[in-house]
């Protein structure tokens, strides 16, 4: 028995000792990509075979043969075989030929890029220092919308709103309204009622080809991208049918603990008794539906999500389309504390007045809409023509409960004044583009134009703030409506844009290198309305008795309606021209232009301030120079510097010389603000040690003249207020580490960016002169810019097994201590808290071309937290403050975590 044993181990090791490993990658045999997922099998024997990992690569063991033949599969490309004769350690290169690289020569079809592969060596190739996420990275993301997206990238941090959502990005500390936004490389209209800036969770990222953030700007580009630019590439016609569906529903825990509350949107007048019949009218509750309807406690139905993508390439390949939309009905919940407070003449630091228990209930129904046609003619002629639209209701109710601390607060004597509000408001939002380009190329001579008109608009109709009182903390159930009234508002906005854009590029060959000349222009025409209406609605009997809402009888306080400075009207006229040299000289790169920029912005305001002209503009001329250098010393390595000049125009609500009166202070618009202008230095070092791999390590530097900030000023002799001015100077500085490494079927991404910025601006405080009197000085200070956070950071963990069809990925973000608000007293800007933010995703694909997915967001439950960097005993006193540590708590959000699964299908 023994002896049959022996026999059989030895000749089962003399089996494995002749057999070898075969390992090797799978490349597009046009651009080198490497293919992630292909199929590789042993010809004959399917037992033996793989697919490759997120490098590319694949390894075939205990191969018994002397010569093998490889068989190597991956979808659009055509099936290869391939013979070898089997060597010890052996590795091999199998390069598959695309079902898009065999068209006619009359047709050419753009590179994908939205693979990793293909972005890395769109990265490397660019003359701007790039980031990039692809369509892929995106899909299998735990991120939703574009914003959430973009706090993946390095020097990116996120503006969230009330319900936690990311709104706008802060690039490398510069707040929003340095950075532009793209779409398909051209700006577009912004729905916001104030500012030019474009809100980024209205872009579902679904429709997205890929993400581009450029940090540097070269001639082509607009102006104003000091922080950068982020462009969105929607989605591109496939080469063949294709046919992609998803769909997935799922919940957020916040509506474990408590219920939804809403209100009957039908119930929402559309326009405002004004807007209907003219500012001579005067409004009776008739014009209001005789009352105030009620909010409505309900449990929310799951959260839902679907898209589809249909694409083709028709007429001999010669006519592509792609349609694609997104549907999303979410529920999102916030529970908060927010402390008011002021400055009393007597202290030196702000004192705590009322604390509000806020409750938020929102439901967003978001739909996204893409159409794209291109037509190629020949290789040298081509027509493209874009539409999209994206578009959100948002139905919020906000309840809170004020506790207002009298001056001389005893929490013994229970010295407080309770007070309810309950807010009922929906906004919608519309976002609308049409593009159409045209590519020509005659011989050395290239020539693109694009016609752009964009459209966008904000509403919020029928707004309702309903206030009751309660004196005292011991007489709960004693609820009387506040004697001031409640309010009824409406905010419209609309923006409509009209853009051509032409460029020229000529290239040269001669024996000091390749020389490539770039012209072109820009003519943008703009025009925005603005519309606020605002009526005051009283109780006729503040003592009257009900159990809800819908049961107290109202007045109209004001028959006749309020409108503010927000009823205004602006217009932008925007001319710019651009040259441009690029020389390629062996392993360097010069690039040399300047951009000249005309403006003529103004407004027209409807109800004008005495003493105020109705309309007013300002024109100015701007020059822009940039120089770029990169140095290649191999295909792996760049070695980058750049200098640009950019400016940063005041918003179109800024310039209207409007007066808000607050509880201690006025606050004014700045008809005499001016653009700034900054100027801009980046390096950076790169390496590419394998197609998916990078390591990008950078440093800028930015210097800003006359940048718009808030600002405490004097208005006139007798007069001060708290506004935007133009301010000095100010500088931003930092670096930023990118780390891409991927290992069979494990990768890791990560990056940390470091910011520094100054600058100086006057606060006043309250002091003693020499008879003792309490008087008003002021005096400067220096602090970081808005937005701007010291340490960011970014890493994911990312599995994915092609032989089980797997992928997931564990994505972390940091964000360290930030300015969130300005104030105009000495010591006392709202910071925000650093934070950690954790979310998960994981998809499991089928051989059938089906998928289930899930999502979780905010595993960590991770508060947004406000506060000061001064505390005041007087303050310690209060629940939820922590004595001795230095600051004072002004807000604490929670949003819980939310979780997502679905279904997902590729033809």
């Amino acid at each position: 028995m023994f002896q049959k044993f022996l026999t059989f181990l030895l000749l089962f090791l003399s089996i494995y000792s002749n057999s070898e490993n075969i390992s090797g990658v799978v490349r597009d045999a046009q651009t080198g990509e490497m293919l992630i997922g292909a199929n590789v099998f042993v010809k004959g024997n399917n037992s033996i075979g793989t697919t490759t990992g997120l490098d590319g690569s694949f390894v075939l063991k205990n191969i018994d043969q002397s010569k093998v033949t490889l068989v190597c599969s991956y979808i659009s490309y055509k099936t290869i075989e391939k013979t070898f004769t089997v060597s010890k350690n052996q590795k091999i290169s199998l390069d598959l030929v695309s079902y898009e690289n065999e068209l006619s020569d009359v047709v050419v079809i753009a590179a994908n890029k939205t693979s990793d592969v293909s972005l890395r060596s769109v990265e490397r190739l660019s003359s701007n220092i790039l980031n990039i996420v692809g369509a892929r990275s995106i899909e299998i993301s735990p991120d939703l919308t574009v914003a959430n997206v973009l706090g993946r990238i390095s020097g990116v941090t996120l503006e969230r709103n009330s319900s936690g959502e990311a709104e706008y990005a802060v690039l490398r500390g510069m707040d929003k309204r340095y950075n532009i936004t793209l779409v398909n490389g051209v700006k577009i209209s912004s729905p916001n009622n104030k500012q030019r800036y474009v809100p980024l969770n209205i872009f579902p990222s679904e429709l997205l080809d890929r993400l581009e953030v450029s940090k540097t700007r070269n001639a082509e580009m607009e102006g104003d991208a000091t922080g950068g630019a982020v462009n969105m590439v929607m989605k591109d016609a496939p080469g063949a049918l294709s046919i992609r569906a998803n769909a997935s529903i799922g919940y957020n825990s916040m509506f474990f603990d408590r219920s939804f509350t809403g209100f009957d949107n039908s119930k929402v007048i559309p326009q405002s008794p004004y807007e209907q019949y003219g500012n001579a009218y005067s409004a009776t509750m008739d014009d209001f539906g005789n009352g105030m309807y009620a909010p409505i406690q309900l449990q929310p139905l799951p959260n839902m999500i679907a898209g589809i993508s249909i694409g083709n390439r028709l007429m001999n390949k010669k006519l592509g389309f792609i349609v694609a939309a997104n549907y999303q009905n979410i529920n999102k919940g916030t529970n908060s504390i927010f402390f008011k407070d002021e400055m009393l003449q007597t202290e030196s630091t702000l004192r705590l007045t009322s604390i509000e228990e806020r409750e938020y209930s929102e439901n967003q129904i978001q739909y996204g809409l893409h159409a794209k046609l291109d037509y190629v003619f020949s290789k040298n002629h081509k027509l493209e023509w874009y539409n999209f639209l994206v578009a959100n209701e948002v139905v919020q109710v906000r309840q809170t409960t004020s506790t207002n601390f009298k001056l001389f607060y005893d929490p013994a004597k229970g010295d407080l004044d309770l007070s309810y509000q309950t807010r009922m408001r929906t906004t919608n939002q519309q976002i609308f583009a049409s593009t159409l380009q045209g590519e020509h190329t005659f011989d050395k001579l290239k020539l693109n134009w694009t016609f752009v008109y964009s459209q966008a608009g904000l509403q919020r109709p029928d707004q309702i703030y309903i206030n009751l009182d309660n004196l005292r903390q011991d007489s709960v159930d004693n609820i009387t409506i506040d004697g001031d009234g409640s309010i009824r508002q409406w905010e419209h906005n609309s923006d409509n844009d009209l853009s051509g854009i032409v460029k020229s590029e000529y290239n040269l060959y001669s024996n000091v290198g390749e020389f490539k000349f770039l012209a072109g222009g820009l003519f943008r025409s703009k025009h925005r309305e603005n519309s606020f209406v605002k009526y005051t609605i009283k109780p006729i009997d503040t003592n009257q008795e009900f159990e809800t809402i819908d049961q107290i009888k109202w007045k109209v306080g004001t028959p006749r309606a309020s409108v503010g400075p927000l009823t205004f009207g602006a217009s932008e006229i925007i001319g710019a021209g651009f040259l441009e040299t690029q020389l390629n000289r062996q392993k360097w790169e010069f690039i040399t232009g300047v951009r000249t920029e005309y403006t003529n912005q103004g407004y027209h305001m409807y109800y004008p301030n005495a003493g105020e002209p109705a309309d007013r503009n300002q024109q100015y001329v701007d020059f822009l120079p940039n120089v770029q250098i990169k140095y290649t010393p191999t295909d792996k390595v760049n070695w980058r510097a750049s200098y640009y000049r950019s400016l940063n125009r005041p918003g179109f609500y800024e310039l209207v010389p409007y007066q808000v009166v607050e509880e201690e202070y006025t606050e004014y618009g700045n008809k005499d603000l001016r653009r700034s202008l900054n100027d801009n230095l980046d390096f950076r070092w790169e390496f590419f040690p394998k197609p998916l791999d990078q390591i990008l390590i950078g440093a800028f530097f930015k210097s800003l003249a006359e940048p718009i900030e808030f600002a405490y000023f004097s208005v006139n002799q007798r007069q001060s207020g708290y506004g935007l001015q133009n301010l000095g100077k100010a500088q931003n500085l930092g670096f930023e580490i990118d780390f891409i490494k991927y290992i069979r079927v494990f990768g890791v991404k990560a990056n940390y960016t470091y910011t520094n910025s100054a600058i100086t601006t006057s606060k006043i405080y309250y002091g003693k002169d020499e008879f003792g009197n309490t008087k008003t000085y002021t005096k400067d200070q220096t602090r970081p810019l808005v937005g701007q956070a010291s340490h960011v950071g970014n890493i994911s963990l990312l599995f994915k097994d092609p032989n089980h069809g797997w992928d997931a990925q564990l994505a972390a973000s940091y964000t360290g201590d930030k300015i969130v608000i300005v104030s105009r007293f000495l010591d006392s800007d709202y910071w925000e808290k650093a934070s950690i933010q954790l979310d998960l995703s994981a998809e499991k694909n089928f051989k059938s071309g089906l998928s289930i997915f899930a999502k979780a967001n905010n595993l960590l439950n991770t508060p947004k937290i406000e506060f000061l960097n001064t505390q005041n005993p007087y303050n310690n006193q209060f629940e939820n403050q922590t004595a001795g540590n230095g600051e004072t708590l002004i807000r604490r959000e929670f949003f819980k975590q939310s979780f997502l699964v679905g279904i997902r299908y590729k033809l």
